[in-house]
C-alpha cells in the first residue's frame, strides 16, 4: 500500500478492530461492501460503531457480518425499532468469495473484520483472512510491543 492510499484511508477510517492483530495472524486482506439501512449509515457517520467482538460467517455462498455493534441515534429512527447487532450481508466478488470459502473450509482460517472506512461515499469493511494465535504467540507479541516502546524511549532521551 503506498503512502498516499494509506494516508487517505486513515482520514476516512470509521472504526478499527485493534484486538484482531493481537489475537490473529492476518495473512491476507479483502475489501467488502456492506448492506446497510438508513439509520445505520447515520449512526456510522456519527462514529457509533464497534467491531471488537464481530466475526464473519459464510452461509450459502454469501458472507455475513455478525456481532458488529452500530448504536442507533435517538433522533435517526423514530418509526422503527432498530436492532444494533443485526446480521449484515457483505458484498464481495464471486472470485473473492470462492477463495474465502476454500480457505475457511479446507485450511482452517477465520474471517475477521479489521477496519471500517469510507471509500467514495460508501462504507467498506476490511476483512482479514486470519489464523488464530496461541498463548505463547500472544506473549511474544506483548514482548515485541514493550521492546518497541522501550526503544522509542531510549532514542528519545538518548
Amino acid at each position: 500500500m503506498s503512502k498516499n492510499i494509506k494516508k487517505e484511508r486513515s482520514s476516512s477510517t470509521i472504526a478499527l478492530n485493534k484486538k484482531a492483530k493481537f489475537d490473529y495472524f492476518i495473512e491476507e486482506r479483502f475489501e467488502a461492501g456492506l448492506v446497510l439501512e438508513g439509520w445505520e449509515v447515520k449512526s456510522i457517520r456519527a462514529g457509533r460503531v464497534q467491531l471488537r467482538d464481530s466475526y464473519i460467517l459464510l452461509k450459502g455462498n454469501e458472507a455475513y457480518l455478525f456481532g458488529a455493534l452500530i448504536t442507533p441515534l435517538p433522533t435517526a429512527s423514530t418509526h422503527i425499532k432498530p436492532d444494533p447487532q443485526r446480521n449484515r450481508k457483505l458484498l464481495l466478488h464471486r472470485k473473492e468469495l470462492n477463495k474465502l470459502i476454500g480457505a475457511v473450509e479446507r485450511k482452517g482460517y477465520a474471517l475477521i473484520p479489521t477496519a471500517m472506512y469510507w471509500s467514495h461515499g460508501r462504507v467498506k469493511l476490511e476483512i482479514g483472512l486470519a489464523l488464530g494465535k496461541k498463548a505463547h504467540d500472544k506473549r511474544q507479541t506483548i514482548k515485541e510491543r514493550d521492546w518497541q516502546r522501550q526503544e522509542r524511549r531510549l532514542l528519545k532521551h538518548g
